[in-house]
């Protein structure tokens, strides 16, 4: 037997909501008015038809811990059994414990023998290492892209800076980190290399594991989502050097720890 905790929930909060369609694949990032669709519906379908289909639970169980490891509700340090969630999110505990291990494979959790999971705890120095490593890999890349493309092309990303600001000024902490992750997932896809799309974002997901419980507070959301747009500047005016910085400063390990 699992023996571990989960925070108190109340049941509206903590179940998993259904997805209509298919789920969305691994690596695509979509910012979404959550709140809004989860209402819908609530209010469109019954609860026996709102369960989740077997095949989407996982998928919907895992974005529903990362948001919570997001939002600080599920404590660095701490051990929580998978029944203890499965019961929180209103499924089973085979869901829970696929996408426990999932997240186990990203650092994001420990697993702990007979016990459950134990959130892992980030330190200043692996923000750093991750900021370093996220620098190494998408500052070149950016470099190269801002001498080969169209200025205009850099308007296609204009509507996910916005969605950055959006977020940062409500002070929404994962929806910031959504916003965030989706620009950064178009800004490299722009490469068109695969590899580089799927390590950047895996880095980028890393680094937003809150360091000692800090958060960013919304002026410090703000500074950072208007970086997005300052570097959107740069590179539609072809000021490759200002660009460079910008992206540097972006990318620092002291302002990533959403």
């Amino acid at each position: 037997m699992e023996q571990g905790r989960a925070e108190a929930q109340s049941p509206a909060r903590a179940r998993v909501p259904a997805q209509a369609g298919s789920a969305v694949p691994h690596g695509d990032f979509v910012v979404h008015e959550r709140a809004t669709a989860v209402r819908a519906a609530t209010a469109a379908t019954p609860d026996a038809a709102r369960r989740p289909q077997r095949h989407s639970v996982r998928g919907q169980v895992l974005a529903a811990l990362r948001e919570a490891l997001l939002a600080g509700e599920l404590a660095p340090g701490e051990v929580y059994s998978a029944p203890a969630l499965a019961a929180r999110y209103g499924v089973s505990a085979t869901p829970v414990r696929e996408a426990m291990q999932q997240l186990a494979g990203e650092d994001a959790v420990e697993v702990v023998p007979n016990r459950g999971f134990r959130v892992a705890e980030r330190s200043a120095r692996d923000l750093a290492e991750l900021a370093e490593v996220r620098a190494m890999l998408e500052i070149p890349a950016v470099v190269r892209l801002a001498r080969v493309l169209r200025p205009e092309r850099w308007e296609e990303l204009r509507p996910q800076a916005a969605d950055c600001v959006t977020a940062a000024a409500h002070g929404d902490r994962v929806g910031y980190a959504e916003a965030d992750r989706a620009f950064h997932h178009a800004l490299m896809s722009l490469t068109g290399n695969r590899r580089l799309v799927e390590v950047t974002d895996d880095l980028l997901r890393r680094t937003q594991r809150p360091a000692g419980g800090s958060r960013l507070r919304r002026a410090e959301l703000l500074a950072d989502a208007s970086e997005h747009s300052a570097l959107l500047d740069a590179l539609a005016a072809q000021e490759y050097d200002v660009a460079e910085r910008v992206a540097r400063a972006h990318l620092s390990a002291a302002r990533h720890p959403h």
